[in-house]
């Protein structure tokens, strides 16, 4: 009987633990949040650029005593956000 109750109890102060952890980390996160939020741009207009692929050549070389010959090569290109007034 007393062994049920010790490992009930312990079980009770892990739970409350884990729950007090959880709770505290998240209090935590949230005070660490910049305080200030830019607001919406109403006087701007933005549009996001979609990103693309290129194909690039990359001449021959000489390299460790061997040629490489030259070849295409794809690149992506990031998209960009631009913002006009």
């Amino acid at each position: 009987m007393t062994d049920r109750f010790k490992r009930a109890a312990a079980l009770g102060a892990a739970a409350v633990a884990l729950t007090s952890g959880a709770l505290f980390g998240a209090v935590g996160t949230a005070s660490a949040a910049p305080s200030h939020h830019p607001g919406p741009d109403h006087g701007r207009h933005c549009s996001i650029g979609r990103g693309y692929w290129t194909q690039t050549w990359i001449p021959g070389r000489y390299e460790h005593r061997h040629w490489r010959p030259g070849h295409v090569q794809r690149v992506w290109h990031p998209g960009h956000r631009d913002c006009r007034r």
